[in-house]
C-alpha cells in the first residue's frame, strides 16, 4: 500500500499483477469483441430472422452443456491452486481427467433430453450440428483459461480469447462467401470453438507437463456442489431467455430479439475484463486474511467495472437504431428498440459480477448461489409473462428485471453492504441516473449531444472519486508513457 499527500491509503496497483493482466485482458478482449461483432454481423446476413432464431436456441443450449462438462470446477481448482505449495500439474491432471467423465456424459445425457422436449426436426438437427463441435471446443479452451487465470498470465488467456474470435470470423465468411446452408454454418462456429480450444491446451503444455501420472487431487471437488449450482445458475441467466421465448415468440421475432441481446452481450466482455483479472487477486487476499484490503479491492473493482459499463451503455442507448442499421441492414430494425432497453443491461451485469465475486472469494458462496437462484426462477415467469404482453420489447424488459433482482440480493447479503452502497452504488447510481434520463429528456432529438453531455458527468464522477482518480493518477506516473512525459515535462 502508498500513501497519498492527504494520509489516505491508495491501493498499489503497480505492486501485483493487477494492472498488466487487465491491460492484456483489455487489448485482447477489445479486438475479440470486435471479431465477434464481424462475426454476428455475418451470421445475421447469412441467415434470416427465423434460422438465426433457431441458432439462438441451439447456441443456448450448447453453452448449457459446454457448462456441465465443468460444473464449477474451474474455481475449484482456482480455489486450491492458490494455496500455497501447490501442484499445478496435479491439479489441472485431475481437473482434465473429471472433464472428460463429463464430456462423456453430458452428450448422453444432453441429446436425449433435446429429443424429448423438441420436435422441431430442422431445430434438432442445428443442434447436432453446432453442439458437438462447440461443448468439445468449450471444454478444452477451459483447461486453458482455467490455468492461466491461476497463474495470472493473462496474456495467453488473451491469446485462446483471440484465436476463438478469429477463427469465427474466418468460419463464418468462408460460409457466407460459399453460401453454405445454416446447417453448415452453424457446424462452421463450433468447430471454431475447436480449434481455439487446441490452441489453448497448446499453450498450457508449453508450461506444465500434462500427463495422467499424477494422482488424483480430491480436494478439486471439496464442496464442489456449491460451485456447480451457482455456476449454473449463472450460466443459465443469459441462456433462459432463448430456451423459454421459443414458448411465447415466433422464430422470426425470437431471432430479432437474440440479435439486440447479442450486441451487449458482446461487448460485456470489456467491462468484463476487469472481474478475469481482480478475481484470483482478490482469492488471495481473503485466503491471507486481508480482509480489509480484500473490501477496498472489491471496491475499486465495482468502480472501473461500472463506469466502463455506463460508458458502453450511453453509446448504445442513444444509437439503437443507427447501430442495427449500420452492422444488419434495414430488415433487422425491429430489434433497436429492444437493445434500447438492453443496453442498460451493461451497467446491472457490470455492478453485479463484481458483487458476486466479492462474496465468491470470501467464501459466501452460498449467498451469491441462492440470489442466482431466485434470479433463475424469476426470469422464467417474467419472460414468458412479459414477452407474452409485449413481444420483443417485453423480453427486453425481463431481461432488466432479472438483473435488477439479482443486485438487490448480491446487495443484500454483502456483509460490507453499507459500505459499499455509501462508497459506490448510491453515488455513481445517482449521477448516472440523472445524466442518462436526463439528457434523454431534453435532447431525445440530439442524441450526439446527450452522449457528450454523459460522457462528460462520468468524468466529474471520476474526479470526485478522490480515491479512484487519485490511484489512476498514482498507476499513470508510474507507467511507461507517465515516467516518458514526467521526464520530458522536465527537461522543457
Amino acid at each position: 500500500m502508498a500513501k497519498s499527500k492527504g494520509g489516505e491509503k491508495i491501493i498499489d496497483l503497480t505492486r501485483n499483477s493487477i494492472v498488466k493482466n487487465v491491460l492484456h485482458l483489455f487489448y485482447s478482449t477489445a479486438l475479440s469483441s470486435i471479431l465477434n461483432l464481424l462475426t454476428l454481423i455475418l451470421l445475421a446476413k447469412s441467415m434470416n430472422s427465423e434460422n438465426y432464431g433457431m441458432f439462438s436456441i441451439a447456441l443456448a443450449i450448447s453453452l448449457v452443456m459446454g457448462y456441465f462438462t465443468d460444473v464449477g470446477l474451474s474455481v475449484t481448482v482456482l480455489r486450491e491452486g492458490s494455496k500455497k505449495e501447490s501442484n499445478l500439474e496435479a491439479i489441472i491432471s485431475s481437473y482434465i481427467k473429471v472433464r472428460i467423465v463429463l464430456l462423456i456424459a453430458i452428450f448422453l445425457c444432453g441429446f436425449m433430453v433435446i429429443h424429448l422436449i423438441y420436435e422441431n426436426q430442422e431445430l434438432i438437427k442445428t443442434m447436432y450440428f453446432l453442439i458437438i463441435p462447440m461443448v468439445l471446443g468449450l471444454s478444452l479452451q477451459s483447461v486453458g483459461i482455467t490455468y492461466f487465470q491461476l497463474v495470472e498470465k493473462m496474456q495467453y488467456l488473451g491469446i485462446i480469447r483471440i484465436s476463438s474470435a478469429l477463427f469465427l470470423v474466418i468460419s463464418i465468411f468462408l460460409g457466407s462467401w460459399l453460401k453454405v446452408g445454416p446447417f453448415i454454418i452453424s457446424f462452421l462456429y463450433g468447430f471454431s470453438y475447436f480449434l481455439a480450444g487446441l490452441v489453448g491446451l497448446f499453450l498450457v503444455s508449453k508450461h506444465i507437463e500434462l500427463s495422467f501420472k499424477w494422482p488424483f487431487q480430491k480436494l478439486i471437488l471439496y464442496k464442489l456442489w456449491i460451485f456447480l449450482l451457482s455456476g449454473l445458475l449463472m450460466m443459465l441467466l443469459p441462456q433462459i431467455g432463448p430456451i423459454v421465448l421459443e414458448k411465447t415468440l415466433t422464430l422470426s421475432q425470437l431471432g430479432m430479439f437474440a440479435i439486440a441481446l447479442r450486441i451487449p452481450a458482446s461487448l460485456y466482455q470489456i467491462p468484463g475484463v476487469i472481474a478475469g483479472a481482480f478475481y484470483p487477486a482478490l482469492f488471495r487476499l481473503y485466503n491471507i486474511d486481508e480482509s480489509d484490503q480484500h473490501l477496498k479491492l472489491n471496491i475499486l473493482q465495482l468502480k472501473i467495472m461500472s463506469l466502463m459499463g455506463m460508458c458502453i451503455t450511453i453509446v448504445l442507448f442513444y444509437m439503437s437504431e443507427e447501430i442495427i442499421l449500420l452492422l444488419f441492414g434495414h430488415k433487422w430494425i425491429h430489434a433497436a428498440e429492444a437493445l434500447q432497453v438492453l443496453s442498460l443491461l451493461l451497467v446491472l451485469q457490470s455492478i453485479n459480477i463484481a458483487l458476486a465475486d466479492g462474496l465468491t472469494t470470501q467464501a459466501k458462496q452460498n449467498y451469491r448461489t441462492i440470489v442466482q437462484f431466485v434470479s433463475v426462477v424469476c426470469a422464467i415467469f417474467l419472460f414468458l409473462f412479459l414477452s407474452n404482453l409485449y413481444l420483443i420489447l417485453g423480453a427486453a424488459m425481463a431481461c432488466l428485471c432479472i438483473e435488477a433482482i439479482a443486485l438487490i440480493g448480491f446487495w443484500i447479503t454483502n456483509p460490507n453492504r453499507w459500505i459499499i452502497a455509501k462508497n459506490v452504488l448510491v453515488p455513481y447510481s445517482i449521477f448516472f441516473g440523472i445524466s442518462l434520463f436526463g439528457t434523454y429528456t431534453f435532447f431525445e432529438s440530439t442524441p450526439i449531444v446527450a452522449m457528450i453531455i454523459c460522457i462528460f458527468v462520468l468524468t466529474i464522477v471520476v474526479l470526485l472519486d478522490r480515491v479512484l482518480s487519485r490511484n489512476i493518477i498514482t498507476y499513470f506516473k508510474r507507467s511507461t508513457i507517465g515516467r516518458v512525459l514526467s521526464k520530458f515535462w522536465k527537461g522543457s
